[in-house]
């Protein structure tokens, strides 16, 4: 995204994953590392970002008499990122704020365009729009057997008491297509999507993850200096 032309452009970092890849923990520590940097750095998700966003993570994991239809689940999920970006994500980024975000826009292109099969460009023409100029400089994939990671959803809302949330509900063969879709979305842009295999240790994540991220923060930092 283009900001202030006074300062170099903050990284927008995103995490990317299937369910009970270690996102959410992968994401918290990544923000805490890079503001050990001397960075300012805003850590946010999706969808849930903002008072909309709230709104619409509530209707996209409740387990409703009726869910969503893939049309009408991909125009929430659009809506969310819609005001995320131009709330929360834009404004950070122009200030100068590292933003690193827990889901963005591939999650839509691989969970609806290819898993549900919408069609992967049809919407990413969509996101674009939805999105304007805010696009990820660096999306790190957690790639998981999925088998695995619903064990580990299994696991933790177990301990927690709760239920799993709707997409968490799906078959094993949905969250396979997931799976697929990361992998070809990650294929057609090597440049942006790196591949991180999520199923070792926490931290050993962490320092793959941080030797990814480190080299552009740094050189952010420098620059901004």
């Amino acid at each position: 995204m283009t900001g202030n032309t006074n300062r170099p452009q903050a990284p927008f970092i995103t995490l990317e994953g299937g369910e009970g890849c270690g996102k959410t923990t992968q994401q918290r520590m990544l923000v805490r590392r890079a503001r050990a940097l001397g960075l300012e750095v805003l850590g946010t998700r999706e969808p849930g970002a903002t008072w909309v966003g709230a709104r619409v993570r509530d209707i996209l994991t409740s387990q409703g008499p009726e869910g969503p239809s893939p049309r009408a689940e991909l125009m929430l999920y659009l809506a969310d990122r819609a005001q995320h970006a131009a709330q929360v994500i834009a404004p950070a980024l122009a200030s100068g704020q590292v933003v690193v975000c827990d889901r963005f826009a591939d999650s839509s292109e691989v969970y609806q365009g290819r898993a549900r099969g919408l069609g992967a460009d049809m919407v990413r023409t969509l996101n674009q729009w939805a999105c304007g100029a805010v696009w990820p400089d660096l999306t790190i994939l957690l790639d998981l057997d999925p088998a695995l990671g619903l064990a580990r959803v299994q696991h933790r809302q177990g301990e927690l008491g709760l239920a799993p949330d709707r997409l968490e509900n799906e078959g094993l063969e949905f969250h396979q297509k997931v799976r697929q879709g990361y992998l070809e979305q990650a294929a057609a842009e090597p440049g942006r999507i790196k591949l991180v295999d999520a199923g070792g240790a926490q931290q050993e994540v962490a320092a793959a993850i941080w030797a990814l991220a480190e080299p552009l923060l740094k050189e952010y930092k420098a620059l901004a200096a």
